[in-house]
């Protein structure tokens, strides 16, 4: 052994204090101060406390412990694992990137208004369709109808009527194909002024005020230079619009024709009969004239000046009287109803018959309920075969509707 050796070993044996420590043997005296440690937190009530906080403490670390594996785990597997797919990936084509275009800043403009709603202006506004105030024209096309040209500009058929009273003559049947016709702006009538006469006049006549005529601004007059309304400085001929303006119809339909007197049709044309003597009472219940039950045009409407309705049928169809009666006018009508047969039934009650094509009766001749009195035809203004059909009692226009017997 060598001498260092020698010397070393009988020095550590000899001082208890170098005495090395050998592990896995309990130290008593540390042994004792944790007993002692426990004890005083068992006598203090702490030894729960004390338990709780060193339970919370363990978990924590093991978290943590267990956090910082798994992150060493992670950081070396990807590692390993990309080695080989980098040769691979490598081999690839190089993807060009895409330039990514500038974004420009907002455009913010300065203002100096105090805040608050902002108004946006817009590249597409659209106004407001102004009122028209004047008179266009309109041309009847094939087809057309009183009341679809009147719903086309949102007008009552009694105004166009009022507006072309020289073409029309207050008869809707008198309506044709290449016809020029006045469209007013708004509802009401259209006159023409003549020498002499006097605003407050005229506009009694149609139901208004002298003013309505004068401020309506499609009449062009200035109230400043108008003058005395009694003799207002407007020129002869001048068209005027009457706001509102109504006025009653001139009617070429046969009036109440009374057995007695048929003479107060002669107005009306060479159908008009002399003296007639008494003949067949009609019973006061009505069947229909025709052998259709619908309308082929105009429904009864005096609105539109048309007093009956327009019957379908066919051109030689038979025409069959109402109910019983005498025949008070047969023949042709001068004002658009063509051949035309009137049967007074004596009771208050009145028939008319118009369009036809034929007619077998004749002035002061009873007929009775069915009978055929003419064919269906086409004559006078109309624009195909049917049957105007018309109802008076007492010489008030009756819808015949009202009497008919349901189809």
């Amino acid at each position: 052994m060598p001498q260092d050796e020698a010397r070393v070993a009988p020095s550590i044996e000899g001082d208890p204090l170098q005495q090395p420590q050998i592990t896995g043997v309990p130290d008593p005296e540390r042994k004792s101060r944790l007993l002692v440690i426990w004890e005083e937190l068992s006598h203090a009530g702490l030894a729960d406390t004390a338990m709780r906080l060193g339970t919370h403490i363990l978990l924590i670390a093991l978290i943590l412990a267990t956090a910082w594996i798994m992150r060493q785990f992670y950081q070396t597997v990807p590692a390993e694992q990309g080695t080989g797919g980098a040769a691979q990936a490598a081999s690839l084509p190089t993807p060009t990137p895409t330039a990514v275009p500038p974004i420009l800043p907002l455009f913010q403009p300065e203002i100096d208004e105090p805040a608050g709603i902002p108004r946006l202006s817009s590249l597409h506004t659209t106004l407001p369709t102004l009122p028209r105030v004047d008179v266009i024209t309109y041309t009847v096309t094939a087809g057309d109808t009183l009341f679809g040209i009147a719903e086309k500009f949102g007008l009552e058929p009694e105004t166009l009527l009022w507006g072309n009273q020289f073409v029309l003559g207050d008869n809707p049947h008198n309506l044709r194909p290449d016809q020029e016709l006045n469209i007013l702006p708004v509802n009401g009538t259209y006159y023409r002024w003549s020498a002499g006469d006097g605003l407050n006049g005229v506009a009694d006549f149609f139901g208004v005020t002298p003013d309505e005529i004068v401020s309506y601004p499609g009449n062009h007059l200035d109230p400043e230079t108008i003058g005395d309304y009694a003799r207002p400085n407007i020129p002869p001929g001048t068209w005027l619009i009457i706001p509102g303006g109504r006025r009653e119809f001139v009617t070429w339909s046969a009036p109440e024709i009374p057995r007695d007197n048929p003479g107060v049709a002669k107005v009306l044309g060479p159908g008009v009969c002399g003296e007639i003597a008494d003949g067949a009472i009609g019973v006061g219940a009505f069947i229909w004239p025709a052998n259709n039950h619908f309308l082929s045009g105009f429904n009864y409407s005096p609105a539109a000046n048309h007093p009956g309705i327009d019957i379908d049928g066919e051109t030689g169809d038979p025409i069959y009287a109402a109910d019983n009666g005498v025949v008070v006018y047969a023949g042709w009508n001068n004002w658009g109803y063509g051949n035309v047969v009137v049967i007074n039934h004596g009771n208050g009650w009145q028939t008319l018959y118009a369009h036809l094509g034929a007619y077998n009766v004749g002035c002061g001749q009873s007929v009775y309920q069915g009978s055929v009195i003419g064919a269906m035809g086409s004559t006078g203004n109309s624009t195909g075969s049917h049957l105007h059909f018309e109802m008076l009692y007492n010489g008030t226009k009756i819808n015949p509707w009202d009497y008919l017997p349901a189809a």
